[in-house]
């Protein structure tokens, strides 16, 4: 016995002076746990540490605690080192995901994970998803216990930011050793693939206020048409504006109620979408781009279009030619507009219209409405606008969709006569009216030469297309 105290004296001298050897000591185990096992000193060890540093500080008065503070240390070493071996391993959990492939921009997306338990042991188990940062999670992390041989289910929602494919490819699992010293981090591989497309609640409520004859809520106006139509569509409510001619007096009887027949054009027509994918489409208006606003829009029409009996296809174009879908009737038509579109995004690139139109000439011969959906900022881009637009008349039917940019018409709204005008908000007023004043010209300008035009803000697209769409086939345009 007085040789061990003995050679633990000579230890601890050789320890004072070689303070850096009891440095490594301590710090190569722990960073090798972190580097290799993602283990990490929990808060309660360092608490637990905390008493053989006090002891360590009272050696500058006593030296001869040193035997003590070294005992102390050994203790607290066993106790994280027992501790450590309680740490669950990697197959100890095991983890799934359940989502929908596909989702919708800006609506909230259900994703569930299943985190099971394979051992004897209960554990307390912090659980957070690999997602992506066009995403905006509620909640973003989950605390649970699991108790032994269990599985544990948990969901989230996420609101996607932005179109395209996104890929969740891991789960993250943060874990506590049986007395809580040490937190271990693991991570499982759990692929999951979710297509992010345009907002397409807006095509269900269509057709359901369609069918109850109420589209008067989404901002579409009922349109008369000029002549008639003999193709029988379906059978609805009377209303004030129906010709009573066109009552079917069975029906009537039947159900004890004024009934009319509704009637659709025999001629299937032609839609063309121009998506201008460029610089002047980068901008946002109500957290979207103007891009996935105009898609919002077009997939909108194309269907309103598509129960037409109509058909519709698209070209996106940048400096390039991105995308072409050939003009198709059919309701799988949406399919591949969503296909193409989905992840397309506007790049800081100067949009080459003469290409665009170009393409245009060379793949649809056929007499067409081309809905041209761009924005107007400098007179260059204008200039291009009015020159092909212009250009299609007699041979197509042009229809240009220019977004309005809502801080030009703020800056004029917020400017008040009966109050005193700051000088910047005045000047700031003023070239925003010229710029409108302008805009209002070249709209003006191209109304005249025959082209269709739409001037609209990006969030309020959608029915004043629509309505568009309905008047022209009402007064046989095409």
């Amino acid at each position: 016995m007085p040789d061990l105290l003995e050679n633990i004296n000579e230890g601890a001298q050789l320890l004072r002076t070689l303070p850096w050897v009891l440095l490594l000591l301590v710090f190569l185990p722990l960073a090798m746990l972190a580097s290799w096992r993602k283990t990490y000193p929990h808060v309660p060890l360092v608490l637990l540490l905390a008493g053989p540093c006090l002891l360590t500080f009272l050696l500058l008065v006593w030296g001869d605690l040193f035997l003590v503070v070294l005992l102390a240390d050994a203790v607290v070493a066993l106790i994280a080192i027992a501790d450590l071996l309680t740490v669950p391993a990697e197959r100890t959990f095991s983890v799934e995901r359940t989502a929908m492939r596909v989702a919708s921009i800006n609506m909230p997306h259900r994703v569930e994970l299943l985190i099971n338990n394979h051992s004897n042991r209960q554990f307390f188990v912090q659980v957070r998803d690999d997602i992506p940062n066009e995403f905006v999670v509620a909640p973003d992390e989950f605390s649970i216990n699991i108790t032994p041989r269990s599985q544990a289910s948990m969901h989230y929602e996420f609101r996607a930011q932005r179109r395209g494919a996104f890929t969740l490819s891991k789960v993250f699992l943060r874990t506590r050793s049986l007395l809580g010293l040490w937190r271990r981090y693991l991570t499982y591989e759990a692929n999951t693939i979710i297509h992010v497309y345009p907002d397409m609640k807006q095509l269900s409520e269509y057709a359901i206020l369609a069918r109850t004859n109420r589209l008067s809520l989404m901002g579409v106006r009922r349109t008369r048409r000029i002549g008639t139509d003999n193709e029988f569509e379906r059978l609805r409510d009377y209303t004030l504006d129906d010709n009573y001619k066109h009552i079917d007096w069975r029906t009537t009887a039947r159900r004890s109620k004024l009934t009319v027949k509704d009637f659709q054009t025999n001629q299937s027509q032609r839609i063309i979408f121009l998506m201008d994918c460029g610089r002047m489409m980068t901008n946002e208006s109500s957290g979207l781009s103007l891009l996935d606003h105009s898609f919002n829009a077009m997939l909108m029409l194309s269907f309103v279009a598509l129960r037409q009996g109509d058909s519709v296809g698209m070209v996106a174009f940048s400096d390039q030619i991105h995308n072409f879908v050939p003009p198709r009737s059919g309701m799988a038509q949406m399919s591949r507009l969503l296909h193409a579109g989905f992840d397309r995004f506007p790049q800081l690139v100067e949009s080459r219209y003469d290409e665009a139109f170009v393409y245009l000439d060379s793949h649809c011969k056929k007499r067409s409405l081309v809905v041209l959906i761009t924005n107007l900022i400098d007179e260059v881009n204008s200039h291009q606008i009015h020159r092909y637009l212009t250009n299609l008349v007699g041979r197509h039917l042009p229809l240009g969709v220019l977004l309005r940019d809502r801080h030009l018409f703020d800056a004029i709204d917020s400017i008040n006569p009966q109050l005193p005008i700051p000088d910047q908000k005045l000047f700031r007023g003023a070239a925003a009216a010229e710029i409108l004043t302008w805009r209002h010209q070249v709209l003006t300008d191209m109304e005249h030469r025959g082209v269709l035009s739409l001037d609209v803000f990006p969030e309020e697209m959608t029915a004043p297309l629509v309505n568009q769409y309905l008047n022209i086939k009402a007064r046989h345009l095409l």
